[in-house]
């Protein structure tokens, strides 16, 4: 199977497919974790809000895998502002690692871009508990904010993305500030039975989902499904082998304008 393409951030490289762990606790969250390491995943996203870094921590004792080999997120709850280290410190302690690869604010703090809190990630940053830093679920005006107070841009923003949301001006907004998107809930808030999904997933003998995927790539979006059946994820990782044609790419991309 061929391995995930990357993106260059400030403090590595991000696998473009990854695990996201959303709702996924117990030992449920373990085997899923667990499975998709096995299979070739190296890049989970797990969040101190999703109440399960101590299951992904575990997952990663089970699997004979070099820690730097696994790319690894966490994110800073919006009400977490003000304790910011300490909560680094809690999640590392619950992933079993000395750092993680990115750490993000979940959420703006109060709908606020939250300067204060992002020198806070910029500190532990320098400190070495996360390789790189950066967002979610912020606007293109909030993230100015943070540029403007601190010169530095986040190396990731994680928003909801999917062939209903594409949005070329969005993109390349990100990208002339030198930032990387990050995709969640590619397939929940995907028509799976579009024609132009369809069709693509006809003419490649894929499923849709792995067509949706693979659109993601296409626009250099990171995405990060979440599931925790293994048929599923061997589905997700296989959308790296499929690749769509610029004609079907710009048919998906229609059913978001």
């Amino acid at each position: 199977m061929t391995s995930s393409p990357t993106l260059a951030l400030p403090g590595g490289t991000i696998p473009m497919l990854g695990l996201g762990t959303w709702q996924s606790t117990g030992d449920e969250a373990v085997r899923a974790v667990s499975g998709a390491l096995e299979l070739g995943y190296r890049h989970l996203d797990t969040a101190t809000g999703y109440g399960n870094e101590g299951q992904v921590g575990r997952a990663l004792t089970l699997v004979d895998i070099d820690r730097d080999d696994v790319f690894l997120t966490t994110k800073l709850p919006p009400e977490h502002a003000g304790r910011e280290r300490r909560t680094i410190l809690e999640s590392l302690a619950a992933l079993g690692t000395d750092h993680v690869d990115l750490w993000l604010i979940h959420w703006p703090p109060g709908g606020k871009a939250a300067p204060e809190v992002w020198q806070e990630l910029r500190r532990a940053r320098d400190e070495g508990l996360t390789r790189s830093i950066g967002v979610s679920n912020y606007s293109i005006p909030q993230i100015d904010q943070l540029i403007e107070a601190t010169g530095e841009a986040p190396a990731v923003n994680q928003i909801p993305y999917s062939p209903a949301d594409h949005d070329p001006e969005l993109l390349d907004a990100h990208r002339e500030r030198g930032i990387a998107v990050e995709g969640y809930s590619p397939l929940k808030r995907t028509d799976l039975a579009s024609e132009a999904i369809t069709k693509a997933a006809a003419v490649h003998d894929a499923t849709p989902a792995q067509v949706v995927l693979a659109w993601h790539l296409a626009h250099d979006v990171v995405v990060i499904p979440k599931t925790t059946h293994l048929a599923r994820l061997e589905e997700n990782l296989a959308a790296l082998d499929l690749r769509l044609t610029a004609e079907e790419v710009a048919a998906i991309d229609a059913l978001g304008w």
